[in-house]
């Protein structure tokens, strides 16, 4: 038994996790999308598969010209460290995913090799609805590539396509100590508003799934918000635990490889916006699955739905504007939105904004974030397959933009 257990995971853990050989060579191959020059950021599009509906871009393994084109500050070594990251297709990818994570990923995948997918199997943790569920993987993929994810640099595809996800899965639930995931923060408060009759199974074993996603692929490090910390320290436990259950001295005498089966992986969280805040309350974090709009920019929200939702967002009755204030958590908020889409430090917006009322600032927050989300809301002339033109509809009945695929 204990021979066929490690098996699997040797298995798992040393098969490639890329793409058909056609595919990492940007092919066309039964309707997958072709690669043939860079994509813009400035173009919202979609991956649209003809003939079967499953949507991937993915990019060969890094070559030495790659490397040698990295930024200075790349890893000495030949081999780049691997990252991997992905975001749930529900509900409208807002201003927190775009700053908290797929912001960060533009310059990530400049220096590591970068695996970024659309976790699909999460978002089935809770009720949805099948069809708008497939929408929204293949929006949130165009999402990713209308904020710059470069698929000459990055791997780019849907959790549920590589069914090694939910292989892997099991079998670390087999190892995994029920204690450990009745700890979990988040399915404590989830299973408390939902009611126990109402709560899968799935929003129990929910980090192991994300386990399985990290150490499949082998990462080096895993970009994650504050909140993710807990599920990040869960992967690394599970990682150690494999690995001295099923590895070391004893497996290699049994015929085993022996030595570490997966690696410990770090987190990497980033100095700021890694917990942007909702706009109608600083203490919680702007969420797709908040009932009010108005707790969050969508990010292909109109100009003017900005311009309204600024203007009604919380703050308070104080002078001046400051960051780091327990008792101003919506202005610390607000701040640091205005600094990450700036690219100012946090010195020069504390300078600027100190005398500021809040009046000048939110139109001055206002200006900065159109500016900001302008390009991937707009499409360049130069893209030559989809723009945002013919892949999404206008509904001016709530004033959003909704992607979909021609068939």
């Amino acid at each position: 038994m204990g021979r066929t257990v490690i098996s699997q995971f040797l298995n798992l853990s040393t098969t490639s996790p890329r793409f058909p050989s056609s595919l990492l060579k940007g092919q066309i191959k039964n309707g997958f999308l072709k690669k043939t020059q860079q994509i813009h950021p400035g173009n919202l599009i979609l991956l649209q598969n003809r003939t079967s509906s499953r949507c991937c871009c993915s990019n060969a393994a890094p070559s030495e010209t790659n490397d040698a084109s990295a930024s200075s500050d790349s890893p000495v070594s030949s081999v780049r460290k691997r990252i991997v990251s992905g975001v749930q297709p529900t509900g409208s990818v807002h201003l927190g995913n775009y700053l908290g994570a797929i912001k960060n990923w533009i310059t990530l995948q400049n220096t590591y090799e970068t695996l970024f997918f659309i976790v699909d199997l999460h978002a089935i943790t809770l009720p949805y609805e099948p069809k708008q569920l497939s929408e929204a993987t293949r929006s949130t993929a165009a999402i990713y590539l209308a904020c710059g994810v470069d698929t000459s640099k990055s791997s780019v595809f849907v959790q549920s396509h590589v069914r090694a996800h939910a292989e892997l899965m099991w079998l670390l639930s087999a190892v995994t100590p029920i204690g450990w995931l009745n700890k979990m923060i988040q399915f404590k408060e989830k299973s408390r508003k939902a009611g126990d009759e109402n709560v899968g199974a799935g929003l129990l074993t929910y980090p192991v799934l994300m386990a399985s996603d990290i150490l499949l692929y082998q990462s080096d490090f895993v970009p994650v918000g504050a909140d993710q910390k807990q599920h990040m320290e869960l992967t690394r436990e599970l990682a150690e635990r494999v690995n001295y259950l099923y590895g070391g001295r004893k497996w290699k005498k049994m015929g085993g490889r022996g030595g570490s089966i997966f690696k410990v992986p770090e987190p990497l969280i980033p100095p700021a916006g890694a917990r942007v805040m909702s706009l109608t309350d600083g203490l919680s974090k702007m969420s797709k699955s908040d009932p009010s709009d108005q707790s969050r920019i969508n990010l292909l929200d109109p100009k003017d739905v900005i311009k309204n939702k600024i203007k009604r967002c919380k703050t308070d009755s104080l002078p001046g504007l400051e960051f780091d204030n327990p008792d101003r958590p919506e202005c610390n908020n607000l701040l640091s939105v205005y600094q990450l889409v700036t690219g100012k430090s946090k010195e020069e917006v504390a300078r600027e904004c100190h005398d500021m009322n809040w009046g000048t600032f939110k139109s001055l927050l206002t200006d900065a974030l159109i500016n900001h989300l302008h390009p991937i809301q707009v499409p360049s002339n130069d893209f030559s397959f989809f723009s945002i033109k013919t892949c999404c509809s206008f509904n001016t009945s709530d004033n959003h933009f909704h992607p979909h695929v021609n068939k």
